[in-house]
């Protein structure tokens, strides 16, 4: 797992973000999923596929982030797996990778139905059915709805399916109109106005922000100098935008929250005094090079030769060093 799924997993997993996350997708950003109602869930799923000799071959899969959620709506208890998918790539199979998990998950409370009619079989009332005997599941038992939201923390256009029929190659459309179909629930900055933005309510909305504008110094300036949030954002959103975007926004040491605006500015004037002392240095550079031709023409030394000189010893290509041939030695 690599340094940008570290973070952006670890980050996600608070229960406020993770919280944030659904509050944004389901409810517009009304904060009807509470941080205090969520349980964290095991991560692994298991798959059991069948060999070529039939035999079964479980297979271990693991989820980013999964929790239980328990809550009250209109009065009444709400319950609900939830599960988000961090992605700092496109992926261009995620209809089927998340479609896997979230019916793996519904696998699972099959299954865990079936292991509890078993063992309460003694002192149960209700006597099964051949079709309830035969799938261990009732007719009165009933589903946690499963809803997993992928994140995509990348600048550019989420340009993969976002269906199962998206992915299906060209065929009959009465075939398509009932082929299995499943749709991805994605946030992704780069689809998002600054309006949808401001529906998250934690720094969330500032790490998404950061990343739609990363692409363009002067749009990122500009909406990062505009929102009075950035004056203040914790230590750990900075980190997220630091390494999915590969900025150098500094943390000050002991310091929890960071004002990424002033954290800019620095940053842009660094780049001018380094921008400044680069041009003296390669100005001294020219001015050292222009001698040398002009010593060489002086001492009857071929073009050629110079031409030779300035791609071995001076490690010029052969573009550069015709470029320099032509300034100075006429």
């Amino acid at each position: 797992m690599g340094k940008i799924d570290i973070i952006t997993k670890n980050y996600l997993r608070r229960p406020e973000i993770f919280a944030d996350v659904f509050n944004k997708f389901l409810y517009r950003g009304r904060q009807v999923i509470l941080p205090g109602s969520l349980a964290e869930l095991d991560t692994a799923e298991l798959a059991v596929p069948y060999s070529a000799d039939c035999a079964p071959a479980p297979e271990q899969r693991y989820r980013d982030v999964v929790k239980l959620w328990t809550g009250m709506t209109d009065g009444k208890a709400a319950y609900g797996i939830l599960a988000v998918e961090s992605e700092s790539k496109i992926h261009y199979a995620m209809p089927v990778k998340n479609g896997l998990y979230d019916f793996l998950q519904f696998a699972k409370q099959v299954g865990e139905a079936a292991d509890l009619h078993r063992k309460s079989k003694k002192n149960r009332i209700h006597k099964p059915n051949a079709g309830e005997f035969l799938s261990g599941f009732w007719k009165t038992d009933r589903l946690l709805p499963v809803v997993t939201v992928a994140v995509y923390f990348g600048a550019g256009e989420w340009d993969a399916p976002l269906s199962l029929k998206e992915m299906y190659a060209g065929c009959d459309e009465e075939i398509l109109k009932y082929a299995a179909d499943y749709r991805i629930n994605l946030i992704a900055p780069g689809r998002m106005s600054d309006d949808e933005l401001d529906e998250f309510q934690t720094n969330m909305r500032e790490i998404m922000k950061y990343i739609k504008y990363s692409t363009d110094g002067r749009l990122l300036e500009d909406a990062v100098s505009a929102d009075a949030r950035f004056k203040s954002v914790e230590r750990e959103a900075v980190e997220v935008m630091n390494v999915v975007t590969g900025s150098k926004v500094k943390c000050p040491e002991g310091k929890e929250v960071v004002d990424v605006c002033l954290a800019i500015q620095e940053i842009r004037e660094e780049g001018r005094l380094e921008g400044r002392l680069e041009g003296r240095l390669e100005g001294r550079l020219e001015g050292q090079l222009e001698g040398e031709i002009r010593a060489y023409k002086k001492l009857g030394i071929l073009p050629e030769d110079a031409r030779r000189y300035l791609m071995e010893e001076r490690h010029k290509s052969e573009d550069e060093a015709e470029l320099l041939i032509r300034r100075y030695w006429n």
